[in-house]
């Protein structure tokens, strides 16, 4: 009777951790992949009949969601994606921008353009639209072509057209195209990009000689030096203007791609004012506002800077791959979507931050 007990026993506590480990199974974390396929299936049934995606916001979302798609493993010959890419080509203007005729927003829409032409050409039939597009992106960049020297705060920068200003986000959307195109680091348009992205870091140097760096000298990054100055998170009581989370991963990945090095003070300093404003938690400075936007920025800077952990200046060692995941597996819909609470700049729409977030997966995977 004893032996018939033990193996009752021994049958219970198998049973019991059988169970547990089911139980286990069901509940772990989801992976990159499982996050992106339930995005897929969301964005799937969301395309318009035309291959558009949110078309009244113009085709920026469509190139977003396209290049998404597409970087995630998504093939060109993709249903939906040879549907996006067909409603984009619709856009493709004679001067090479591919935008709306009369678009405030056409340097925007042709960089995330490019990038989704440049995924989808293995075989070389966007070769001309790629061609045209970077001459487009390149030409309209602010520069002595438009009465602005080097010492003029609008050199090298790129910008909406709407505000007939640069800023930095549109200057990084540029360096991402051309870094999309394989452009040189040397490449000038690539240098001219840099001088102004140097002019929009907090950080005194013979790189930025404007008066925002002594007012708060923290190493962080802003929205634009040009026409006076100004930061979405705002200014200091003595005319600083305030870095924030989602423009000094814009300012760290630019560098990079425009060739500094990362042991230069500029690298330095932008990763310092990181290592002090960790969070996926928040856009740092911002709050929830441009939260997936900084998603992106966040995953794609941190891929070029080449660390699998990245470290805080107290000491701790994040993971940051495997933390975006499970941040974005945290704020993921039951629909398979992603969608800011705070509408600024779009990010309610679903599409929008569907786009970032499968942009941002990409890099974690």
């Amino acid at each position: 009777m004893r032996i018939v007990a033990l193996l009752f026993a021994a049958s219970l506590i198998i049973g019991s951790l059988e169970t547990a480990s089911a139980q286990s199974a069901t509940t772990a974390a989801p992976t990159a992949q499982q996050l992106v396929d339930r995005g897929v299936e969301f964005l799937r049934k969301s395309q318009a009949d035309d291959g558009s995606f949110s078309k009244q916001a113009g085709p920026g979302i469509t190139a977003i969601v396209a290049t998404g798609l597409l970087e995630n493993g998504i093939p060109a010959s993709d249903p939906t994606v040879a549907k996006a890419l067909d409603y984009l080509k619709t856009f493709v203007r004679s001067d090479g921008a591919v935008a709306a005729e009369g678009s405030k927003y056409s340097n925007y829409e042709t960089c995330m353009a490019i990038r989704a032409f440049k995924k989808a050409n293995a075989d070389g039939k966007y070769d001309e639209l790629l061609k045209n597009a970077g001459a487009y992106v390149k030409h309209i960049q602010w520069d002595s072509d438009e009465d602005h020297p080097e010492t003029s705060d609008f050199y090298g920068g790129a910008g909406y057209g709407g505000h007939a200003r640069p800023d930095l986000s549109n200057t990084t959307f540029l360096l991402d195209a051309l870094q999309a195109l394989d452009t040189p680091a040397d490449d000038e348009a690539v240098q001219r990009a840099l001088v102004f992205v140097s002019r929009c870091q907090n950080l005194p140097s013979k790189y930025n000689e404007t008066k925002f760096p002594a007012l708060n000298p923290d190493g962080g990054f802003y929205y634009t030096i040009a026409q006076g100055g100004s930061s979405q998170a705002g200014a200091l009581p003595n005319g600083g203007l305030r870095s924030y989370g989602s423009m000094t991963y814009a300012g760290l990945k630019s560098m990079l791609y425009a060739g500094v090095d990362k042991n230069d003070p500029r690298v330095q300093a932008a990763v310092e004012w990181l290592q002090q404003h960790y969070s996926l938690e928040e856009n740092p400075g911002m709050g929830d506002s441009g939260l997936y936007y900084y998603f992106h920025t966040f995953a794609k800077a941190l891929s070029a800077y080449g660390e699998s952990n990245f470290t805080e200046k107290d000491g701790a060692k994040h993971d940051w791959k495997s933390e975006l995941v499970a941040a974005l597996a945290a704020r993921q819909k039951d629909d398979g979507s992603w969608a800011n609470a705070n509408e600024r700049w779009l990010e309610a729409d679903p599409n929008l931050a569907t786009g970032y977030v499968l942009l941002a997966l990409s890099y974690a995977k």
